[in-house]
């Protein structure tokens, strides 16, 4: 009798183990009673670290747009409501490249925002300096000084400073220096301890101009940073210290007559994309129009006189993610 107990009870435990209790893994070859969710195989996410927001299953990226104060954001630019848009935003390619997050200033959902960007790459004082350089030379607004982190400069609708070896910039709607300053203040406030994201974050579906992306950058890239629009349109995009390459998507009802320009110029090199496209030799920049109301923008920075056919054969691994 005492052997017939251990066998019955040895059996009874296997029947259990089968079942897959708390704490328990599934036995082999044994299809679980529920489902099992599978971890993502696709890319990482911007902001890989996540703080609660709302119903439990809910979860918000810890960004810098979650850590500032919204009261303070409130109050500094006299706006009725400040909301977080939880919405991953696509990188904001230049020279340097920046992470952004947003934060919504109205109840309207294509209002106004306001911008948070950190640098994708290392900055250093020589980079402030790069940068400054560089906005001047657009001829723009003129920027001050700005005393916020390491040191930056301003206008009346944007900061850009350094802080702990990157660029943080604050941008959004008019307001005055001295408020950008004091939202630059509460950026470096809440930057110690914010998670770093992944230098590849990347699409499938991007990866199909990869190489003909490298030539035209003239290297592999140290950063990607690919994501979509709020419409749903790819973003893609190669990062390096001194140049990038990106490709992005214009929803607009003038997309016919916004070409007319593009068509005369004399460095629009044409090229058979979409219901027309064009090279301009001098910077590079391919546009290729698909429809009324769509224009695709592949972008390499700086502007200079890229090879055309390298450019060209770089929108033609990228057209069929825009024209179809």
């Amino acid at each position: 009798m005492r052997i017939r107990r251990v066998v019955i009870a040895g059996l009874t435990m296997a029947a259990l183990a089968g079942c897959g209790g708390p704490g328990q893994e599934t036995a082999p070859n044994v299809p679980p009673l529920v489902s099992v969710s599978t971890p993502p195989t696709e890319t990482p996410s911007e902001t890989p670290s996540a703080t609660p927001s709302g119903p439990a299953t809910s979860k918000v990226a810890d960004t810098l747009c979650v850590r500032m104060d919204q009261t303070l954001v409130q109050s500094t630019l006299a706006v009725p409501v400040v909301q977080i848009q939880p919405k991953a935003i696509p990188a904001e390619f230049g020279l340097p490249t920046y992470d952004v997050c947003q934060l919504g200033l109205s109840a309207n959902p294509s209002g106004p925002v306001l911008r948070v960007g950190i640098s994708v790459l290392p900055a250093t004082k020589a980079t402030l300096t790069a940068t400054q350089r560089a906005y001047a030379a657009t001829k723009r607004q003129p920027a001050k000084p700005a005393a916020v982190g390491e040191g930056g400069f301003g206008t009346s609708t944007f900061v850009v400073f350094l802080l702990d070896g990157r660029l943080y910039k604050v941008s959004g709607p008019s307001a005055t220096l001295a408020k950008y300053v004091l939202l630059g203040q509460e950026v470096a406030r809440q930057a110690p301890g914010l998670p770093e994201p992944p230098p590849q974050i990347t699409r499938p579906d991007c990866e199909r101009g990869t190489s003909a992306a490298e030539r035209v950058l003239g290297a592999p890239a140290m950063i990607r940073r690919d994501g979509e629009t709020t419409l749903g349109d790819l973003v893609c995009g190669w990062v390096n210290p001194t140049s990038v390459l990106s490709t992005s998507v214009r929803r607009t009802p003038k997309a016919e007559a916004l070409m007319a320009p593009i068509r005369r110029a004399a460095t629009s090199q044409s090229i058979p994309l979409g219901d027309e496209g064009y090279v301009d030799t001098a910077t590079g920049r391919t546009i290729i129009r698909v429809g009324d109301d769509k224009l695709v923008d592949l972008v390499p920075l700086p502007a200079r006189a890229v090879d055309p056919d390298l450019m060209t054969k770089f929108a033609l691994a990228m057209s069929p993610l825009y024209t179809r």
